[in-house]
């Protein structure tokens, strides 16, 4: 199915999600220069590769396991920081809201609003968030099964946006892990709206590190192939210049090298399918 959604990249022709693209950046924001740093790094890769990117990175992350986690710089700096690397840059930004408050704020800098998997069913977020006209994606519930997406994007569509994004995190299993059924995409695609796989948060442990989540990143390239596989249009990645070193999330981040070497053979696989 032709999906509703054209996604605009600035510099690349091909604008809409019929190519692979991507959405990747660290798990928070740690400082302004890593930040930039980072930013800069993967707009070389995707640049390299031909493949449109978006940048994510939380300004804040608000559902950690531990009260002591670092959650990074909050709403106001964590926003001024991703402005200005969006302004020096020239690419597109994206980041997770966790409150009706927030979005007023975010909208001013966002091109992408996600929803984060857990709050994948709080209506008056959903809603709020719709009404700004931007670009929703939202990560589906460990809890939700793929045919259940239909109400979120009704209470998106309810709004008159249909500017929306769907991205497959993987599924509760048991305790601690999470499992991914890959006919989700296909079945996720039926609803005409491009659909993502993220391969990071997939290989996520849920809260199995004594106070916060644990993670098996060398599942990462397997997940992340498969998907494309099963026609995935977009890939999900946390990236992290020395993940064992990051404040968050390092157990399921992915390294640049590694990152390089995934997406050349996400792209051949991509090619095949489409061929």
């Amino acid at each position: 199915m032709k999906t509703r959604l054209e996604l605009k990249f600035s510099g690349f022709k091909n604008k809409s999600a019929k190519g692979l693209f991507l959405i990747a950046g660290p798990c928070v924001i740690e400082s302004e220069k890593m930040c930039q740093e980072h930013a800069l790094m993967l707009k070389g890769i995707s640049n390299k590769l031909g493949i449109p990117f978006i940048f994510k990175a939380s300004y804040d992350k608000a559902n950690r396991t531990s009260l002591r986690s670092f959650r990074g710089p909050g709403l106001v700096k964590g926003l001024s920081i991703l402005e200005k690397v969006k302004k020096k840059l020239h690419i597109q930004v994206a980041s997770d809201v966790h409150s009706v408050q927030e979005i007023r704020q975010a909208k001013r800098v966002l091109d992408v609003i996600q929803i984060p998997a857990l709050l994948s069913r709080q209506t008056d977020l959903i809603v709020a968030a719709a009404k700004t006209q931007k670009i929703i994606n939202v990560k589906k519930g460990q809890f939700m099964a793929p045919q259940d997406v239909q109400h979120v994007i009704d209470k998106i569509a309810a709004s008159g946006n249909r500017k929306i994004l769907l991205t497959e995190r993987g599924t509760c299993f048991g305790y601690h892990n999470l499992v991914n059924d890959m006919r989700s995409v296909p079945i996720m695609k039926k609803f005409g709206y491009p659909v993502i796989f993220d391969a990071t948060h997939s290989v996520q442990l849920p809260s199995a590190g004594k106070g916060r989540s644990s993670g098996e990143r060398v599942f990462v390239e397997t997940l992340a192939l498969s998907a494309v596989a099963a026609g995935c249009d977009g890939l999900f990645l946390e990236v992290h210049k020395n993940p064992k070193q990051a404040l968050c999330d390092g157990a399921n981040m992915i390294d640049f090298i590694s990152l390089e070497s995934l997406l050349k053979k996400a792209k051949q696989i991509r090619q095949i399918i489409n061929a």
